[in-house]
This record gives structure tokens, sequence and C-alpha cells, in this order.
């Protein structure tokens, strides 16, 4: 076949990723050949510091066996959407999610993603503002850039400086829609920081706006039963619109919005997100339902646990001389502020058994290129101590922790 110009865009597009494996530095899309914290990949053990499986709970032989019995009664998929494949199992896990979380109603969306995506597009119209942190994640970029491009019905799209209740302020005073939807993230995923939702929820009280937000990485980690960024900071039943993810403490994958009533069966019926995608599997809503259980009997102590090893990790990145940004979570960038430092802190930790995420341009800035740490209630105290002498090691070796810069590299 000819060349074609999407052939000749991609060749230049993939420069940087041709000149990473030429020098043996990509370092994405690694091939598991055993999942979990404690993984194999390229034939070897490696102890996985970039899994979302916060509580440790992927593995539990509970979550498996219920997973199995839900493969026999309905194989692997429903093979249609929500409108004709909704179970028992999905109702189910519905009505048990909204009375966990404290809502009227809950939604089950395929992904987190497209529930944040159906939430924006179903609800956002021309008299909408959409107002955004500016460190939003891309479910909330892409559902606001997909409302907007509704001819003749686009939003408003406006951001504020992150976590900025003066910023929020300032935009939802100057909006030029009568409505407004403010949509933040409960934790942070690249930085681990969190919302300041008591402002924020005061802010849009004042103002009339709607706060939306999407707990993913806050649900099952955060609050003294797990129930994420509101129970923490003391403001449950304050908070108009919630989504999780069940790709993290969840095990799985799939997400759900949870709302009053009618807003849930207006994006129910509304959000193509959801009318046209296929049902998410039951043996996945098995497994979130036994997490779920879980969750309600033993959560308080799961999520001391994780706060345990968070708190000793943490402190011990700090005591060595690592920089962690704005984070207070159980997710750590070390920033290493240069793309070669990075790339090269991940190989050295990678070919020692452990896995680490680089964050580099464009995910983040560049200057603030990172390795991202998840740490998790599955990690031992031998796994967080290896971790930790090789960061160290490495750190000193390639300049992260003084940051100097490393010098010319024989390759």
């Amino acid at each position: 076949m000819p060349v074609s110009w999407i052939d000749k865009k991609a060749h230049t597009e993939l420069a940087r990723i041709r000149e990473a494996r030429e020098k043996q530095l990509y370092p994405y899309y690694r091939e598991f050949e055993a999942g979990g914290i404690h993984a194999q990949i390229g034939g070897k053990p490696i102890v996985n510091f970039s899994s979302n499986d916060y509580l440790g709970l992927t593995n539990d032989p509970r979550v498996k066996a219920a997973a199995h019995a839900a493969v026999d009664k309905y194989a692997c998929g429903l093979s249609s959407s929500r409108i004709q494949a909704t179970t028992t199992e999905h109702v189910v896990l519905e009505k048990r999610l909204a009375k966990f979380f404290g809502y009227e109603k809950a939604l089950v969306f395929t992904t987190g993603y497209q529930a944040m995506l159906g939430l924006i597009a179903a609800t956002a119209d021309k008299d909408t503002t959409l107002v955004l942190d500016s460190f939003s994640h891309a479910c909330i970029l892409d559902g606001s850039f997909l409302a907007a491009g509704v001819p003749g019905k686009g939003p408003e799209i406006r951001f504020f400086n992150h976590n900025s209740s003066k910023s929020l302020e300032r935009i939802l005073k100057t909006r030029e829609r009568p409505n407004a939807l403010v949509l933040v993230e409960g934790v942070y995923s690249l930085d681990g920081d969190v919302a300041n939702l008591p402002e924020f929820i005061e802010i849009c009280e004042r103002y009339d706006a709607v706060l939306a937000v999407d707990d993913a990485h806050g649900s099952g980690t955060l609050g003294a039963h797990g129930r994420g960024l509101a129970e923490h900071q003391g403001v449950e039943g304050r908070i108009p619109i919630l989504m999780t993810a069940f790709s993290k403490v969840f095990g799985g994958i799939g997400g759900a919005l949870l709302a009053n009533t009618e807003t849930i069966e207006m994006v129910q019926h509304n959000a193509r997100s959801f009318l046209f995608s296929a049902a998410l599997p039951i043996p996945i809503v098995a497994a979130v339902t036994t997490i779920l259980d879980i969750l309600e009997t033993e959560g308080p102590a799961l999520v001391r646990e994780l706060h345990q090893k968070r708190d000793y990790f943490r402190g011990k990145l700090i005591e060595a001389g690592f920089e962690l940004g704005a984070s207070s979570t159980h997710i750590m960038p070390v920033m290493c502020r240069e793309e070669r430092k990075t790339l090269f802190m991940h190989i050295a930790m990678f070919e020692c058994g452990v896995l680490m995420v680089p964050i580099t341009y464009p995910g983040v800035k560049l200057g603030e290129e990172r390795l991202r740490i998840n740490v998790t209630r599955g990690h031992t105290q031998e796994d967080m101590d290896s971790a930790l002498e090789l960061l160290k090691t490495y750190g000193e070796a390639f300049f992260v922790l003084s940051g100097e810069d490393i010098g010319p590299v024989e390759e």
C-alpha cells in the first residue's frame, strides 16, 4: 500500500519513542506474565510499586472465588449494553454502593473514564459553565471537550489554579452561563495531594454551583471506613456527585457515579458512554461486590494498615532527602526533574526487580519529571526496605537527592 499522510505523521510523532527504544530506555507496555503487587516480567520476579491495588485485595481468594462462580453462571460477558444486558448482580451492586457511600442511587459503568465522560456529556449544555481544576485527569478534560463539541449546545469551559479556593471563586463570580459544574479529583494521581473539599463545598454552595468529585484514588484508601476523601475531611453528605472507580481498591475495571435519583436517571438515559458500551462483565461485578463485602466488615483495619505503611515509606523517603512534591497520600512522586534522570532511575530499579513508573513530558511539565511510587497494603516490610535502599543508592548515583546534573553519560 502507498504511504499515506497518517503513516508520515506517525513516523514523525514516534521519533522520541524510537530513540528511547534504541537506547533501551523505553519504560512502558512491559508484558506482565503474572499480575499483582508481586508480579513477573520477562521471566523474573518484580515487586510492583506502580499498582493501584492499594489494599492488596485483587488476589484475595474470596474475590477470585466469586469471579469464578460468576463465569460459571454468566460466562465472561453479556454481549450487549446495559439497556438489554442489566442483571440482578448489576442492580444489587449499585444499591450497595449507594448505601456504602451514602447516596440515593448509583450507576455502574464499564470504566471509570466512561463514567466521568458520561456525567459531563449528559449534563453540560449551552447554559453550563464547566469549571475544571488545572490538574484535571484526562477523563474530566475529554468529557468537557466532548460536551463543548456539540454544535450550538456546547458549554463554557474554565480552569482554576490547582486546588485554589480563591481562583475557583473568581471563576464562579465571572462565569458567563447560569449553571456551573465544578469538577475536581479527590486524590490527584500524579501528585498524591488531595482536594480542599470543605472550602470548595462552601464556595459552590454560595455560588449555586454543583460539585462533582472523581475520588477514584481516595475510595477505599481514605477515611476511617474507606469511604474516601469526603469521610476523611468530614464532609460526607455534602458532595452532590461522586465518581468512584473499580480499577484501584476494587481490583477490576469499571466505575460508578453516585448522586440523587433523578440525576443518576438523567445520566442513565442520556450518557452515550453508558448507552452504547457493553455492560460490565459479571465476573468483575462479582469481584467488586466481594471487595465491598470485605470493606464493610474489615475496612477500618485494612485502611489503618495501608496508612501505617504509607507513613513508614514517606518518612524514610523524606529522611533520605527525596523531594515528594505536595503528596500527602499513598501516592508519592519522587521528583527527579529531568527526563534522563527519571528514565535511568526507572531502569536501574527495574533491573533490580522493582517497578516504579516514570512520568515524563507530556504527562507532566518539563522540569517536573518523577518516579511515581504507589505504596500499598500488599507490600511487605522487606519489599519496602529493599526498595528504599535501592532508591537511596540510585538517587545518589544519579544526583536525584542533590539536584545536581549527572553530566555526560556514556551510551
